[in-house]
Parts: structure tokens; C-alpha cells; sequence
């Protein structure tokens, strides 16, 4: 099979670093980019490309903001979810009772045990720890060394800082995002901004985020 990245960042990088087969090439709209290598792979064009091309693809871009916008800009232009592949590193570990969909990637040491369900496009860094009956949505991201603890719900394109840890069962609501080192005790609603320890919402003038998305309800995957 051969693989796409859409973006050359430092997650492509990471990707290429960790051993993901089959990559033949990396799109993306910085023109500069263009023709020359990343992670000693060469930059073919621009994103619109992968429209073009049959290719499976992986979208390399650190923001799941930024992931869901390349993902909808792509379907308009006819990619669909079958063209999106997986990467789980060879140092990943997911339990057979897990599930990870498509367009997702976790690098090296990030665990899975039981029952969890990663979305679609979820990005894991190294060192993440994912308990039993975690669901962590579409366009989620944990950053490295990252732990949830057992039955927490991660939303739609929410961000996890560096080494956050979120006591079980707590919901961590769409676009919300946790800073470094944060210890998530009470659920986080949709779109705000948390840190400390123990966390707490940070005011509008201290956090800098984009507007909030609009709460829906994360239902498990089917």
C-alpha cells in the first residue's frame, strides 16, 4: 500500500521516524515545500493533489482543528474515508478488545488497553496512556505522555497538553483544549480552556483559543 502524508510538519516527521510503510510522498500548500524532501521525503505538491491521486492518505498536521478542516476541504473535492489509512507505531501497544479508526495515528509507547475507542483522524504522541472504556472523538489530540484514566470521553477535536492526566469518568467536551501537566478532576465543557492543578478555566484574556465549537453529543462509535 502506498501512503500520502497531508502536511510536511514535525508529526509527519514523527510518522516517517516511527516506521510508517509505504509513505511515497508529502502534499502540502507552502509552495516553498515544493519539491524538495521532508524526513527524507519528497514534497510532491500541494493538498488538493490527493484528489487527483489513488493513494491512501495520512494527515500529518498537529491541530485537530486543522485535521478536520483538511478532511472536509478533501471531501468536498471527492476523497472519501476510504482513502485514509492508520498508523499505530511498532512500540504502540492497543488491546485486542480496542478499536482505532481510520486516519488515526499512535506513536511509540502510547498504550490502549481494554474496551477504548479512538475516532477518526485521533492523533496519540509518544507516552500516552488510554485506559478501559475511554472514547476519545473525530479530530481528538493527546499530547505526549498524556493519561486518561478508565471510562473518560474525549471530544470532537479537544486538545490534551504534555503530560495532562484526567481522573476517570470525567467528560472533556468538543474543541476544549488542557494545558501542560493539568490534572483534570471535573468534566470541561465544550470549547473552554483548563489548566493547573488541580485544573481550572482559564479566563478569556489568559486563554488564546478560536471561538468554541458547538457541544454535541459524543455517542460511542459504532
Amino acid at each position: 500500500m502506498s501512503v500520502l502524508l497531508i502536511g510536511a510538519s514535525g508529526l509527519a516527521r514523527e510518522v516517517l521516524a516511527a516506521g510508517a510503510p509505504g509513505v511515497v510522498g508529502i502534499l502540502d500548500d507552502d509552495p516553498a515545500t515544493h519539491g524538495t524532501e521532508y524526513g527524507g521525503v519528497p514534497v510532491l505538491g500541494g493538498v488538493g493533489e490527493a484528489a487527483l491521486r489513488r493513494e491512501h492518505l495520512l494527515v500529518c498536521i498537529g491541530s485537530g482543528r486543522a485535521r478536520r478542516d483538511v478532511v472536509r476541504r478533501l471531501a468536498a473535492a471527492g476523497v472519501g474515508p476510504a482513502r485514509y489509512t492508520t498508523f499505530v507505531a511498532a512500540d504502540a501497544r492497543v488491546g485486542s478488545t480496542s478499536t482505532v479508526r481510520a486516519g488515526s495515528i499512535l506513536l511509540d509507547g502510547a498504550t490502549v488497553t481494554a474496551d477504548a475507542r479512538l475516532g477518526r483522524h485521533v492523533v496519540v504522541m509518544p507516552g500516552c496512556t488510554i485506559t478501559h472504556d475511554d472514547v476519545l472523538g473525530d479530530f481528538a489530540t493527546l499530547a505526549a505522555g498524556v493519561s486518561l484514566g478508565g471510562g473518560v470521553r474525549i471530544g470532537e477535536a479537544a486538545y490534551l497538553g504534555m503530560n495532562a492526566a484526567v481522573r476517570p469518568g470525567i467528560v472533556v467536551g468538543p474543541g476544549a483544549t488542557i494545558g501542560m501537566a493539568a490534572a483534570v478532576i471535573r468534566d470541561v465543557p465544550a470549547g473552554q480552556t483548563w489548566a493547573g492543578v488541580p485544573a481550572r478555566r482559564l479566563s478569556a484574556r489568559a486563554a488564546s483559543y478560536p471561538p468554541p465549537i458547538p457541544a454535541r453529543v459524543l455517542e460511542p462509535h459504532a
